[in-house]
């Protein structure tokens, strides 16, 4: 951060593998014998592509049942993303939820802003009640429109008026942060929760934790 920067007025976190890990292999090793060929299933048929579509709204049922028509041969497998999608939601990043509860205590302004399936984001709320805790969620299944593209940056400002020169915005992915950063807003790649912890720490949002290991 710049020493002349303003001061921050909110701050704005992903929520995948940010706060709770999401991850399709959590499900899928349980489901191939073989990781070579789990992995190919996941680069070609249950693609990041496809499941993006599903993140901007499309409804799984639709998109389940035109990729099986592709792919008769992996019916089953396909229909597990549906069925069995609970399995790929893993933990919740315990150093991320400790920041979280602490800015929630110092009345800090803490909004999420997600590439989410509007169908699967209340079985992550329901699992892990954390994801209560923000001032505000823009979730991209309910809007149509999702990360990197700039319309949903701009939902999340109109909807809950922020101005992104105060606003830190974290995302675990590189793409996400360089469109966030193009628009004004000042960013944080999410490495581990020890990182994010610091940059908040100099920022004077957080008090410093004795005994914190950095990583």
């Amino acid at each position: 951060m710049q020493p002349d920067s303003p001061d921050l007025a909110a701050i704005v976190l992903d929520l995948g593998n940010v706060v709770v890990e999401w991850n399709p292999r959590l499900l899928y090793r349980r489901l191939f014998d073989d990781a070579d060929e789990m992995e190919w299933f996941l680069r070609n048929v249950c693609t990041p592509s496809w499941n993006g579509e599903l993140d901007r709204g499309r409804p799984f049922a639709d998109a389940v049942a035109e990729l099986q028509s592709q792919y008769p041969e992996w019916a089953e497998e396909i229909e597990a993303y549906r069925a069995c999608w609970p399995e790929m939601l893993g933990k919740v990043d315990e150093g991320t939820a400790a920041i979280l509860r602490e800015l929630d205590a110092a009345g800090s302004r803490v909004y999420a802003l997600s590439n989410w399936s509007g169908e699967t984001f209340p079985i992550a709320v329901a699992r892990h009640p954390i994801l209560e805790t923000f001032s505000g969620i823009v979730i991209s299944g309910h809007e149509g429109v999702a990360k990197p593209e700039p319309e949903i940056f701009r939902i999340l400002c109109r909807r809950y008026g922020l101005t992104p020169s105060t606003t830190l915005f974290v995302d675990d992915l590189e793409p996400n942060v360089e469109a966030a950063a193009a628009l004004g807003f000042r960013v944080h790649h999410f490495e581990t929760a020890d990182r994010l912890r610091a940059e908040l720490e100099s920022e004077g949002l957080l008090g410093k934790v004795a005994g914190r290991t950095g990583s």
